[in-house]
């Protein structure tokens, strides 16, 4: 990974972690104007979550094939693992490119950390134009107020947060489904192992960072996952 553009966090707990993790990344550069969108690719990357970190490495560049016919794509990716670990890629605008970051990452055993992908999408949002945010995970250890909190301040820098659940915990599935509902962005699961269903969430939520909605809808004539999520959406 791009040691000059990742963007490690303290292992101090609490707003001390969250307020390092920010402010690392509002150092960096904001990236120079492509014409693609752009989608933060945020992982859960926790022990739990070696089957779908590998199937989520393989899909990826599913993201780029689909946005490219509605004008490309460029992705960060953004993961938490260990003790207070949280990261951030470089932009990169190729599948290849991605899938070389993910393969250098081993998962490793900690508690989640959406508080402080949140606020790094906040802030890239103002930096920056952010499509979407898409997270993929199985847990929430977190205060649900904070959360919703950081996910109200998203909406007004029109990043909208695709949350994919892998599994049915009830306490990931009522936050993951609020931070979707305030941001304007859809909530879905899946079943672990079920790699097709995984593939489908993340195409359909490229075509909406590319291109917005008339991209999804478009997505949305062929394809359920993209049906679904665009029932949820509201807004542009």
């Amino acid at each position: 990974m791009d040691k000059t553009r990742n963007a490690p966090v303290s292992r101090q707990g609490g707003s001390a972690g969250v307020a390092a993790f920010v402010e690392a990344a509002r150092r960096t550069p904001a990236p120079a104007e492509s014409g693609r969108g752009r989608l933060i690719f945020a992982l859960d990357a926790t022990m739990s979550r070696q089957p779908a970190w590998d199937a989520a490495q393989r899909l990826q560049a599913r993201m780029f094939e689909v946005a490219a016919q509605f004008g490309g794509l460029e992705v960060q990716l953004v993961y938490y693992r260990g003790l207070g670990e949280c990261r951030a890629s470089r932009f990169v605008a190729e599948g290849r490119g991605l899938a070389e970051l993910m393969s250098r990452i081993a998962v490793r055993g900690g508690e989640t950390q959406i508080r402080k992908v949140l606020a790094h999408a906040r802030d890239e949002g103002r930096r920056a134009k952010v499509g979407a945010l898409v997270f993929v995970g199985d847990a929430m250890e977190e205060d649900p107020d904070a959360l919703a909190a950081l996910a109200g301040q998203l909406a007004p820098e029109g990043v909208k947060a695709f949350m994919f659940q892998e599994g049915n915990d009830p306490a990931a599935r009522r936050v993951f489904s609020e931070i979707a509902r305030l941001t304007g962005g859809a909530y879905d699961s899946f079943d672990s192992g079920a790699s097709a269903r995984l593939e489908a969430l993340l195409r359909a939520a490229a075509a909406y960072a590319a291109c917005g909605r008339k991209a999804l809808a478009r997505q949305a004539q062929s394809d359920d996952a993209a049906r679904l999520l665009l029932s949820q959406m509201r807004g542009s």
